[in-house]
């Protein structure tokens, strides 16, 4: 793995070498990175300790089942994971909804009420939420006529401000007359999914970049997207062919030990047994990872990295014997379930169904014992889904991701560094840094993106198949 190749010049002229780079990661952020890279005419090489690509958005098999680690959504404002799924030809595998459609299902609520919907029409913003709004039984009229005043509150805040990073959005719902129904039934509905933690614990700068770029930007731009096959196709097999398409050298199980800089300008990659040299090189791993990775003086304060915090999300699958839910998904109030999606197709399931529930921000869950969430939640999925009393789990296991996303905190948007280190042609990607966004596979698309811009610029190589994509994203 060693580049030491040179390109032969014409007769007079000195022989030239192409430009070449080290991408450390093969997650969302790496592999975007390394594609938006190669593309440009760079030589790139592509390092991923583990044994597959996408990082902690993937697939496993468990018997005749293949798994989602966990269950994954993007909506249509999304511009950077859309452009990522259309570059690895898997647009069609990953659709999104035509409107706006979301189930809400109280367990708490009379049978006649149980079930509420937050949808859309093709009105403005923000008419376009109104007659779902009007009609959502799961708040009183008054509360909802407070959101409504909210909402509008909202969306005359300037992210540009820095002051709401060091702002929690809790507070500031209080402060805007919102109940903690109002913020159970719908603002912490929304915001625990994107943002791994309540409204409580969130800064209030991310919060609202989450509302008003998804509910208060586009009509559209809340659809739903979901992967109806399994992620590893999307994030490992589509991905690995597309890298190999664009002449990407893609090694995996090859951790990285160290990489430093030389005297020529150039970059020593370090992995057992191997040196790789190149011009550039895109540092895409968590944080702490990176903390570890950093040369001495790549950038400013580097142990702000080790404040930014981790948030887990625990995911619970259960298989049935028959079909228990006519629904792709919902979401749940009055229950300790989230948010449960239907993955029996995706898995390869032949008989029964299979059902995935997704638990964000969960600290007071991530080390429970198996045992003990079959205990707490199938009872729960009996009180949502009466169809499930008389029905037989053939499987019930849980997978964890502990440190699954960035802790989105107050104060938490200045500790994380931008794509440009100190260090000439090392560069930083990642959900966990500066993209504007909480740690979403869009936040990671970005991240790899911004990297790849800024190493091509110090390149000289051409960048003009990203632009449409930055102003999309503007």
């Amino acid at each position: 793995m060693n580049d030491t190749a040179q390109a032969g010049g014409l007769d007079g002229e000195r022989p030239t070498r192409p430009a070449t780079a080290v991408v450390v990661g093969g997650g969302l952020a790496g592999t975007t990175a390394a594609l938006a890279l190669a593309d440009a005419g760079v030589r790139v090489t592509l390092l991923e300790g583990r044994p597959r690509l996408g990082g902690l958005a993937f697939s496993f098999r468990r018997g005749a089942l293949t798994v989602d680690n966990g269950q994954h959504v993007y909506l249509r404002c999304c511009t950077a994971y859309r452009w990522f799924l259309d570059r690895v030809d898997g647009a069609e595998l990953a659709p999104l909804q035509d409107r706006l459609a979301l189930p809400v299902l109280d367990a708490q609520a009379p049978p006649g009420r149980r079930l509420g919907r937050i949808g859309r029409s093709a009105l403005p913003v923000p008419l376009h939420l109104a007659r779902s709004l009007a009609a959502y039984p799961h708040l009183s009229l008054a509360e909802r006529a407070k959101v409504g005043r909210a909402a509008l509150a909202l969306k005359r805040l300037d992210l540009a401000d820095p002051a709401l990073d060091a702002r929690d959005f809790g507070g500031w719902l209080a402060e805007h007359g919102q109940s903690r129904r109002a913020v159970e039934a719908l603002w912490d509905l929304v915001g625990v999914a994107t943002l791994n933690a309540v409204a409580g614990d969130t800064s209030l700068g991310l919060a609202a970049m989450v509302f008003k770029t998804g509910l208060l930007s586009d009509p559209g731009a809340a659809d739903i997207g979901w992967a109806r096959v399994p992620l590893g196709e999307l994030h490992d097999t589509l991905a690995r062919k597309a890298l190999d398409s664009a002449g990407v050298r893609t090694e995996l199980r090859t951790r990285v030990t160290s990489i430093s800089p030389q005297a020529n300008g150039r970059w020593s990659v370090e992995v057992p047994g191997e040196t790789i040299h190149a011009d550039a090189v895109v540092l895409a791993v968590p944080q702490r990872e990176a903390y570890d990775l950093l040369p001495e003086g790549a950038i400013d304060a580097p142990e702000r990295l080790l404040g930014i915090g981790t948030a887990p999300i625990l995911n619970i699958h259960v298989v049935y014997d028959r079909k228990v839910l006519a629904r792709p998904f919902f979401a749940a109030l009055g229950s300790p379930v989230q948010w449960v999606f239907d993955r029996t197709e995706a898995s390869g399931l032949a008989h029964g169904q299979y059902l995935a529930l997704s638990q964000s921000a969960a600290q007071d869950e991530i080390d429970a014992p198996v045992a003990v969430l079959r205990e707490r939640y199938l009872p729960e999925l009996e009180r949502l889904l009466p169809t499930t009393r008389g029905a037989e789990v053939l499987d019930f296991f849980v997978t964890r991701e502990r440190t699954a996303t960035f802790a989105p905190a107050p104060g938490v948007g200045r500790l994380r560094p931008g794509a440009r280190t100190k260090a000439t042609g090392l560069y930083l990607a990642g959900s966990w840094t500066a993209t504007g966004w909480p740690a979403t596979m869009e936040s990671a698309v970005r991240s790899g993106v911004s990297a790849a811009d800024a190493a091509l610029s110090a390149l000289g190589r051409p960048r003009d198949h990203l632009l449409e994509l930055f102003e999309e994203a503007a």
